[in-house]
């Protein structure tokens, strides 16, 4: 027997069907606007109490060539990878490639508590770790009673 029911009142159902949507299609992103099965870099999103995390997997780029950037609440992570192999290799004719080469540029949709003005980055072993503040204003806070 299903576990998903319709009835008449469609705004009611289509809102159900919103939230019954991540156990339709598990392991879906919600907050990755460019986000297709072998885009580069993955990324892993995850929160804590008082920050959003995230980390992409770009082993072989420099920590110079990655663009970062926060714009109304868009954070893209843009930058080239570049070919192992040389031009001037004549020697070598690859058959397959499966490592991925060029410019990539991924778009995350930051949460409303995100703060632009709270971003730490850092590059090692070939992820880059990006931590987000969240807003003072949003973090809970306990409430004396008089």
């Amino acid at each position: 027997m299903s576990h998903f029911y319709f009835g008449t009142d469609l705004f009611n159902e289509l809102n159900r069907l919103h939230q019954q949507m991540p156990s339709l299609f598990p392991g879906t992103p919600s907050s990755l606007r460019s986000a297709h099965l072998g885009a580069f870099p993955p990324v892993n999103i995850g929160t804590t109490d008082d920050s959003i995390e995230i980390v992409a997997f770009a082993p072989g780029i420099k920590p110079d060539e990655f663009d970062i950037s926060i714009d109304k609440g868009l954070l893209t992570i843009s930058g080239e990878r570049k070919p192992i192999l040389s031009e001037s290799d004549t020697e070598t004719r690859p058959y397959a490639q499966e490592r991925f080469v060029g410019t990539f540029r991924r778009a995350i949709e930051l949460p409303e508590n995100a703060d632009p003005d709270k971003v730490q980055a850092r590059y090692a072993n070939g992820c880059l770790s990006i931590s987000i503040g969240k807003r003072e204003s949003s973090k809970p806070r306990a409430i004396t009673v008089q």
